[in-house]
């Protein structure tokens, strides 16, 4: 049997000074070996191509993390800081792809960034800098760190009974890395809380009554994706569901 096809959504960039599309190797790698699909990249076309036409060529979604932030105006937040890195493409093509997709029934996975516009486009907020909450952990990693340290595990996060991530990791808690600058301030309509941090912000949601695999995380499972057991496990269920919805 063929391996479903699972899209990838770039962010925008530059290379040798040229705009470009770009996209972690770690999470093709992840796609390709610990979801067992065929990994595409979908550019951050904004409004050139419709959502109707990229999902017609896919089995599954999968959002991933960026160095940008979602530009606040998309949820009505406060004005972001001089210098913070936005990527208005990539806002325009994922806020509009993640709604089609879960109306189609294409099972998703955001991570990080993604796992903020899943949120965003629904209908929630965001925290535009969660390290200055009061009573908030400082949630980022510094940049200047090696990627060993960077992707290494930060805090525990745990783990609400009987959804997505319980069925996948049966103990109550897990370690998780973490490298946001961004988080959930009201959970939008649809989504439902899978995980928490010792801080109380939101770490994990799913799709409420989502046909098949819908899943957001605030963390980074795709570091290393099959060394890590609950990394694994997400990554085996998104291949799994986009076997099924390819079959369909």
């Amino acid at each position: 049997m063929a391996r479903p096809v699972i899209g990838i959504a770039a962010s925008t960039g530059d290379q040798y000074g040229q705009p470009a599309h770009l996209v972690l190797s770690q999470y093709i790698d992840a796609v390709a070996h610990a979801a067992g699909a065929v990994p595409v990249l979908i550019p951050a076309l904004g409004d050139t191509l419709a959502p109707a036409e990229i999902l017609a060529h896919l089995d599954g979604l999968l959002v991933p993390g960026d160095r940008s932030n979602i530009a606040p105006e998309t949820y009505g937040g406060p004005p972001a800081p001089e210098g913070e890195i936005q990527d208005p493409a990539r806002d325009t093509t994922t806020l509009k792809l993640i709604p089609r997709a879960l109306e189609q029934g294409v099972p998703l996975l955001a991570i990080c960034r993604g796992f903020q516009e899943l949120n965003v486009a629904l209908g929630g907020t965001l925290h535009g800098r969660v390290h200055e909450l009061p009573d908030h952990m400082d949630h980022r990693a510094p940049t200047t760190l090696p990627a060993e340290q960077r992707f290494a595990a930060a805090h525990e996060i745990k783990i609400v009974p009987g959804g997505i991530l319980a069925k996948l990791h049966p103990a109550p808690e897990a370690t998780v890395n973490s490298l946001h600058g961004q988080g959930i301030n009201r959970l939008a309509p649809g989504l439902t809380a899978e995980a928490l941090a010792p801080d109380g912000l939101i770490e994990s949601v799913q799709v409420t009554g989502a046909p098949g695999f819908a899943l957001g995380v605030q963390w980074h499972p795709e570091w290393r994706a099959t060394e890590n057991s609950l990394s694994a496990a997400i990554f085996a269920a998104l291949g799994q569901s986009a076997r099924t919805y390819s079959r369909k």
